[in-house]
């Protein structure tokens, strides 16, 4: 493992990296490895997404060949579709996106050429907030511009913020809008930008696709389990220790991951898992395996490959500065999710600061239900998630601050107003 002052970076011992490498890669190193491969045949291609089990990397884990297919198909009753290469980097625990970009632009463009390629479409859109990033996208596209099968490539930043990755935010400001989501339905996938059915795929997600373009199917397959085949990109936080982004392969035990990161397993409360929006875990984390069907099982999820790791940090506490920051970040257009996330943020915090009541906690279970769906984007649902799990998986922690009884918290509150953000990439190096 190398490491730096602010990030270290490394692949799991005995495998052979497929996104993460030792120093940002150039464009002659990338194709010298297979990269901007002809692509003869998207039909084949399609099938091989298909075969590989390729599942989305940016949260929701959806499978990324009945994306390309939906699109696609629906792309023939219209006039042309669109890809959005998506590398707003919403949550502040994650770091992988901007790695990517400014490490392996052209693998992240070149997956955007062939999604496009399989949809059809003839114009793309990497869609990013992190200007160095965007800087080094924007130096990859005036070398390749030839390499990109006609499609047009077009740059586009944003201010960042936790909405504006959101895919139809991502469409809004396409289209000429602000940062903001949108109603559903459509969909991007049905109307999207010029209202054309619109693929929008993380740009992790599309780093894979061209991994996956080069080597096939079964070489993919070859790390991972059935149901979630090959490696993603986790940003471990918290513990104390330095951030950490780790290429992983689906399956591992998060026990041999705490001990790679210099963390005992004994010392562990429980996890915050896919950045803030699967919410809180119990010490259950630490005999399981990091893929979607278990972490699922455990009424949670990887999300975004975004773990912080919870030692001496109590778990009220965090659900509280996390609820905090919903309630600061949410876009302001949807009543049910401006007023949900500052009720369950006063009660969370009241909490922490042992003031709460037992109808406190009685009202935030219900909201912790009954406000689900209510928004046009999924951030009421990421600060349900936060408050349901928080009441479920810490029951005696929640029944100590009733009492006012947290010596933890007695001792100095967690309050971090961006909970186990990694803060600065500057001299990113990788292993």
């Amino acid at each position: 493992m190398t490491m730096t002052a602010e990030l270290s970076v490394a692949v799991w011992p005995g495998i052979t990296p497929r996104l993460l490498r030792d120093r940002p890669e150039s464009l002659a190193e990338y194709r010298q490895s297979g990269g901007y491969g002809a692509l003869a045949d998207t039909d084949h291609l399609l099938s091989e997404v298909q075969a590989s089990g390729l599942l989305g990397r940016g949260g929701a884990a959806f499978p990324l060949a009945v994306k390309l297919q939906t699109v696609r198909d629906n792309g023939r009753d219209a006039s042309g579709t669109v890809v959005i290469a998506n590398g707003e980097e919403g949550e502040p625990a994650s770091i992988k996106d901007r790695w990517l970009l400014r490490n392996r632009p052209h693998a992240v463009l070149d997956g955007l050429r062939l999604a496009a390629g399989i949809v059809g479409a003839d114009r793309a859109v990497v869609y990013v907030s992190d200007l160095p990033a965007a800087d080094c996208v924007g130096r990859a596209l005036d070398e390749i511009s030839a390499d990109l099968d006609s499609v047009t490539v077009e740059l586009l930043t944003v201010a960042p913020g936790y909405v504006a990755g959101e895919e139809t935010a991502a469409v809004h400001v396409v289209n000429g809008g602000p940062a903001k989501p949108t109603d559903k339905p459509p969909r991007p996938f049905e109307e999207g930008v010029d209202g054309k059915p619109t693929l929008i795929s993380n740009v992790e997600t599309l780093a894979h696709l061209a991994y996956l373009h080069q080597h096939g199917a079964r070489t993919f397959r070859e790390l991972g389990t059935e149901a979630s085949p090959g490696t993603f990109l986790a940003t471990i936080t918290g513990a104390g220790r330095t951030p950490a982004l780790y290429e992983l392969p689906h399956g591992i035990a998060f026990a041999d991951l705490l001990t790679l990161h210099g963390v005992s397993p004994d010392n562990v409360r429980g996890a915050l898992m896919g950045g803030y929006f699967a919410g809180l875990v119990n010490r259950d984390i630490v005999d399981a395996t990091l893929d979607h069907e278990t972490v699922r099982a455990l009424n949670s999820g990887l999300g975004c490959g975004a773990i912080g790791i919870l030692t001496d940090d109590c778990p009220v506490a965090v659900a509280a500065s996390v609820l905090a920051y919903f309630d600061r970040e949410n876009a302001g257009q949807c009543g049910s999710c401006f007023n949900g996330t500052a009720a369950m943020a006063a009660v969370a915090t009241g909490l922490r600061d042992g003031v709460a009541t037992q109808e406190d906690l009685d009202r935030l279970k219900r909201w912790s239900v009954v406000l689900r769906g209510r928004g046009a984007c999924a951030t009421l649902d990421g600060a349900a998630n936060v408050a349901a799990s928080l009441l479920a998986q810490f029951p005696d922690h929640v029944q100590r601050h009733l009492e006012n009884g947290c010596q933890t918290c007695r001792s100095g509150a967690f309050t971090a107003a961006r909970p186990y953000e990694v803060e600065s990439v500057e001299a990113v190096v990788a292993v």
